[in-house]
C-alpha cells in the first residue's frame, strides 16, 4: 500500500477490498487494522476519509457485539451513521473537497402543500 494516495482512494485498491472482505468474513479486529491503514494513507480532506472512518466504526461495532458489549456497539454504529449522513449532505467540488452543506429535500410525495 502506498504511504499516501494521490487525490483519492481507488475503490478497487486491494487493501480496501481486503479490509471490507475481512469484516464481511467476521474478522473484525483485522478489518479495523487494515481499514485504519488505508484511512491513514487517504487524502487529508477527501470524502474517502469520512467513508473509511464509518467503515472502521462498523468493524469496531461488530467486534463489540461479538464481545457481548451491545451498548458500545450501538454507540459506534450511531457514530458511523452520523458519518454517513454527513457524507450524504456534503456537496463536493470537482476535486472532491466539500464546498457546502445542504439540507436534504423531501421527496415530492412528502412535501407540504
Amino acid at each position: 500500500m502506498p504511504s499516501r494516495f494521490g487525490g483519492f482512494v481507488p475503490a478497487r485498491h486491494p487493501a480496501l477490498r481486503y479490509g471490507i472482505a475481512l469484516n464481511d468474513s467476521g474478522y473484525f479486529w483485522e478489518a479495523q487494522e487494515i481499514l485504519e491503514a488505508v484511512w491513514a494513507a487517504a487524502p487529508q480532506r477527501g470524502r474517502e476519509r469520512v467513508l473509511l472512518r464509518a467503515c472502521i466504526q462498523i468493524a469496531n461495532a461488530n467486534l463489540r457485539l461479538r464481545m457481548q458489549k451491545p451498548h458500545a456497539a450501538a454507540r459506534l454504529l450511531g457514530e458511523a451513521l452520523r458519518e454517513l449522513e454527513a457524507l450524504g449532505l456534503r456537496k463536493a467540488s470537482a476535486d472532491g473537497l466539500p464546498i457546502s452543506f445542504r439540507q436534504p429535500r423531501s421527496p415530492p410525495c412528502c412535501e407540504a402543500n
